[in-house]
């Protein structure tokens, strides 16, 4: 009764991404990405990974891509033979183009340093934000963006990301130590750190800096320079991390493409005013319908939308708060689409109402999804019939087929509370909440629901086992939601009422406490949770399977058969 496996547009998957990737030599690249800087011709995304071979590819088309450069999946088998040497220049360059020296006391250079295979590979590698923030370029950043609370919330977000990624302390220790500034700072304090002021942001990143030291052995280094080669090296490692293993042998990549590594110059979301960070489809990727579905969060970053950890909105408020900033987004997804030629999964940050795109790639749909944008985009001129007929070809009457829940007398169910979904169709199963319990119960032949705190890609491994994943927090389009639709998952995500206890192996929603391995019904379609399994249907849309049929010159009869 799960949503059906989703689809994804060949156009932006390398054709050897599953076979044994070219010599890593061939791969072993550094390049610029800026709109004044266009890539040679015997470029690939094979080399420079999807992420930073879109972000060039958006550049050359004038789009406000902030600069970067990438250093290419060729090295990602031996990081120890990249030379500082070979990445050095387009620092500089870097440097040059946006006017920020690296370390430097009273404009420092801030990055992000980020994965890239040539296959998309959502939220299976590793991130850092904010590098080149020490004590010594705070009162920098503080003097180019006169601003103290982003200053410090930059600071401590870069101790805790690095903590997790580079120095590989458990999250647990830095989310403790903000629980205890928020319960210093009483009732102001609950809720969204987002509402917490400079100076409990500073005491924060003091105590981070204090957990730091106790769990890592050593002091958080205070050289810029040594953070970036760090960093660096961690997102190179992230590719051999147990997830992105398990992802590339759920779908068939081979180790050897190995990640790039994109570093590319801070825009700050979390900068207060008209500023935030989202996520977007260029179109909904559960329907198809031609209408942008998009995630945003104002005063936050990117991490903040995708980790899983954070419940996001809909783009409502965006739109209400700064309708030019909207327009923008909205004159992007159409050049995103005429560009790419399909459906897009795009980032994007704004920073004091300006808006610069971080991401895009093809976006991950449902079945049903896949046959609509295919038919709107050859509709619309976009693509040709033949391209239209081969992102269809796999699609008949059973993959478009949808289930809904249904009660015998035909009366509407009474749901025990409502979710944000994030890929449609009904799953039913046994109540678990971790790998090991998922393990034990698929080995006996039940259907399971996941049920989690958080939508984290940790998780992959007891997602793939499972009907469906409900969670507490987390936003659609969080990369965790991202693969669940990938998967072909039922998916609802930042279910505020749910209170789990995981000790105690209850849940509890709508009044009702369930136990784990009690039964739970999710439906995708309508974002609602029902106790125990409801009826299901299966709807076939017919004037979707008509227009598809007549792509395809068959007839309906013949599909049905």
């Amino acid at each position: 009764m799960s949503a059906q496996h989703n689809e994804e547009s060949p156009m932006m998957a390398h054709p050897d991404a599953a076979s044994a990737a070219a010599p890593a030599d061939a791969r072993r690249v550094v390049r610029l990405i800026h709109a004044d800087a266009p890539l040679p011709a015997d470029c690939s995304a094979e080399a420079l990974g999807s992420k930073a071979w879109n972000l060039a590819r958006m550049a050359a088309l004038g789009l406000p891509v902030p600069p970067a450069f990438v250093i290419g999946t060729g090295w990602c088998a031996e990081p120890g033979a990249l030379a500082e040497a070979a990445w050095r220049p387009a620092l500089a360059e870097l440097e040059r183009l946006s006017g920020l020296r690296l370390g430097d006391t009273r404009h420092p250079l801030l990055l992000s340093v980020r994965s890239g295979a040539p296959v998309s590979m959502p939220g299976m590698m590793e991130t850092l934000l904010d590098i080149g923030l020490t004590e010594t370029t705070l009162s920098g950043l503080l003097r180019v963006s006169g601003h103290p609370r982003l200053t410090w919330d930059a600071y401590r977000r870069l101790i805790a990301g690095y903590g997790e990624v580079v120095a590989g302390i458990d999250a647990q220790h830095f989310d403790a130590d903000l629980e205890a500034v928020r319960g210093e700072c009483g009732e102001c304090g609950q809720g969204d750190e987002r509402v917490l002021d400079f100076a409990a942001l500073r005491e924060l990143a003091a105590r981070h800096l204090d957990t730091y030291r106790r769990e890592a052995g050593e002091a958080f280094p205070q050289d810029a320079h040594e953070q970036l080669r760090q960093a660096i090296a961690a997102v190179f490692a992230s590719w051999h991390a147990d997830k992105a293993r398990a992802y590339r042998a759920m779908h068939g990549l081979a180790d050897d493409m190995g990640t790039a590594v994109t570093v590319q110059r801070m825009v700050f979301g979390n900068a207060g005013g008209l500023s935030g960070a989202g996520v977007g489809f260029t179109r909904d990727p559960s329907s198809g319908e031609p209408r942008p579905w998009v995630d945003f969060l104002f005063n936050a970053q990117g991490e903040d939308v995708v980790s899983g950890r954070r419940s996001a909105h809909g783009h409502d408020e965006l739109a209400a708060v700064a309708p030019a900033v909207w327009q923008a987004v909205l004159d992007v997804t159409a050049r995103l689409e005429r560009a790419f030629g399909d459906m897009q999964d795009f980032e994007f940050t704004v920073q004091q109402g300006v808006l610069h795109l971080l991401q895009t790639r093809a976006g991950k749909r449902t079945p049903q999804a896949a046959a609509r944008i295919a038919l709107d985009l050859l509709d619309e001129g976009v693509i040709d019939a033949e391209t239209a007929r081969v992102r269809t070809a796999a699609l008949d009457v059973r993959a478009l087929a949808e289930h809904r829940i249904v009660r015998a007398d035909g009366a509407a169910l009474v749901p025990l509370g409502r979710a944000a979904s994030a890929a449609s169709g009904v799953a039913c199963g046994e109540i678990v909440f971790d790998e090991a319990r998922a393990r034990a119960r698929h080995a006996a032949g039940a259907k399971l629901i996941l049920v989690r705190q958080d939508a984290e890609t940790r998780d992959l491994a007891a997602l793939e086992l499972a009907e469906g994943l409900l969670t507490c927090r987390g936003a659609r389009t969080a990369h965790a939601a991202v693969v669940a639709r990938q998967l072909g998952k039922v998916c609802l995500v930042g279910c505020e009422a749910l209170r789990l206890d995981e000790a105690g192996r209850t849940l509890e929603l709508g009044g009702h406490i369930l136990r784990e391995g009690e039964l739970l019904t999710l439906d995708g379609n309508e974002g609602a949770i029902h106790a125990g399994a409801a009826a299901v249907v299966e709807v076939v849309p017919q004037a979707l399977l008509a227009r598809l049929d007549a792509l395809h010159g068959r007839e309906v009869a013949a599909l049905q058969s």
